[in-house]
């Protein structure tokens, strides 16, 4: 016997994915990134005739919002109407993006260097808003996992080393970010081994305005490399030190209350990782070798700015 339906139009219900994606499409500078690729996009003057530039970019941050690879986009382009949308594909389309043709984007941004100049042109936008104030800079790095699958000779990613932390191996990469101590905003991002020290990248992640940085225990001794300038660095101090301070004595309260003072401004570095690693679900490397993974990182936090500040962007 069939079923009477109950007349529900799905297809308008506010899930919380499709509020998600309102609230991106709002946010997003559109048109400056498209104008950033479109010199290198393919005009398409014989054959097929390429996609709208704008489909594939929508397509593109899809993949990273939802950790999808390029056959499950291909896929979910298929199943969920809600992307379809999104991507601008209307339901008179006779055809949709293959994973060779969202590869091929993927490829042509990484050519061009083009997801470095993305979190660039972001990073442009929110400081004409006034939501990025480069007065000072707080820094960190957390691991990315790589697989390290040895079954067959050579199938390890030569690029990606070992490293212990907290009494584990971990194999796989470090993202490097330098964030904004006031809203805790990503304006720089390095990727190394897995292997290389955080205090070695440190100076490479200021952007040279800041007159103090903040860090966590792991780059104790920074300040006497001298490759950050003038800088003054607010390190805090390690946590077997911290343990013996007596709280019962003023100097050491007087330490101790410094010590919380610093953690409140160096915490906002591991804001952008919460998002990366839980809204977004990036937990692993997805490509094999470091540029690669360099440059979906890049346009991660490009995209972990915008959701950070969406709420400001769209109040003004």
């Amino acid at each position: 016997m069939t079923q009477l339906g109950l007349g529900l139009d799905l297809s308008t219900k506010r899930t919380r994915k499709r509020e998600f994606l309102d609230e991106m499409t709002r946010v997003v500078p559109w048109q400056k990134l498209i104008a950033l690729i479109e010199p290198h996009y393919p005009k398409g003057r014989t054959g097929r005739p390429p996609f709208a530039l704008a489909t594939m970019l929508r397509i593109h941050f899809m993949q990273q919002w939802f950790s999808l690879s390029d056959p499950a986009m291909e896929e979910a382009l298929h199943d969920i109407p809600l992307y379809r949308e999104f991507a601008l594909l209307d339901a008179g389309m006779t055809r949709l993006p293959d994973e060779s043709t969202i590869l091929r984007f993927r490829h042509l941004l990484e050519e061009h260097q083009l997801s470095a100049r993305m979190l660039a042109t972001v990073n442009e936008l929110l400081e004409a808003k006034g939501l990025m104030l480069k007065v000072g800079s707080a820094v960190d790095a957390t691991l990315i996992a790589a697989p390290n699958s040895t079954k067959k000779p050579g199938t390890r990613d030569p690029e990606m080393k070992q490293t212990q932390k907290g009494g584990s191996w971990h194999f796989g990469m470090k993202a490097h970010i330098g964030v904004d101590a006031e809203s805790g905003l990503v304006h720089t991002v390095k990727c190394t081994s897995a292997n290389v020290h955080d205090v070695t990248v440190a100076h490479a992640l200021l952007h040279g305005k800041e007159t103090v940085a903040f860090a966590d225990a792991g780059y104790v001794g920074i300040g006497k490399r001298g490759e950050t300038g003038a800088v003054e660095w607010h390190v805090a101090m390690r946590l077997s030190k911290r343990r013996k301070l007596d709280r019962s004595q003023r100097l050491d309260r007087i330490y101790d209350e410094i010590e919380r003072l610093k953690a409140g401004v160096r915490a906002k570095v591991e804001h952008p990782f919460r998002v990366l690693k839980c809204q977004f679900g990036y937990v692993k490397a997805r490509y094999r070798g470091l540029a690669k993974n360099t440059a979906q990182i890049e346009t991660q936090f490009a995209l972990v700015n915008l959701w950070m500040a969406r709420r400001k962007l769209t109040a003004q």
